[in-house]
């Protein structure tokens, strides 16, 4: 879905001198670390809460773990790309570039089999393309072909972020949450 960046979605966006303090603490890191607050997070504000579980929620699942950050960015991408959720595309394409995928990699995304990625990332890829369509997609077949290049950490974690990202499209979309500007423009 495409949304100009000054539209406004359902529910208002709250600035950095409107949210408390514990939410203008998670502004502050993502703007160090992204160099723009997500609009996401200017309308999740509104429950301080919800805004700071979700911060809590994505910092392992986008950070280095069991697999690099990167990896897991460009299947944020790839799972965003299956929902054709701009939103996510274009936030994960630069929090993937920021954490040192290149743009090879995420331009390569759309048809990733023929993509510059080793065989054990089209795996996990193909992974979450499966979850996409249905857990059921998953069996006992393919897992052994995914267990057999990933752990079992490093497959709880692909499977966490490949999960997530189906969360995300029905919430920022169901919202309309509007594009979020590049980092250093203009709100």
């Amino acid at each position: 879905m495409s949304r100009a960046t000054g539209f406004q979605g359902r529910i208002p966006m709250l600035e950095r001198d409107q949210v408390s303090p514990e939410v203008g603490a998670i502004y502050d890191a993502l703007l160090q670390q992204r160099g723009v607050v997500p609009n996401m997070f200017k309308t999740v504000a509104n429950i301080p809460a919800l805004a700071q579980g979700i911060a809590a929620f994505l910092k392992p699942m986008v950070g280095d773990g069991a697999l690099p950050g990167w990896y897991k960015e460009l299947v944020a991408v790839r799972v965003c790309f299956l929902h054709r959720f701009e939103y996510g595309l274009k936030a994960h394409s630069l929090s993937a570039r920021q954490k040192g995928a290149s743009d090879g990699q995420i331009e390569g995304l759309a048809d990733f089999e023929h993509g510059p990625f080793t065989e054990a990332e089209k795996i996990g890829f193909r992974y979450a393309d499966r979850l996409h369509v249905s857990p059921a997609q998953i069996d006992d077949a393919f897992y052994a072909t995914v267990k057999s290049v990933y752990n079992d950490l490093q497959i709880l974690e692909l499977t966490a972020v490949a999960a997530a990202f189906e969360f995300f499209p029905r919430l920022v979309d169901g919202l309309r949450i509007p594009l979020t500007p590049a980092p250093g423009s203009a709100r």
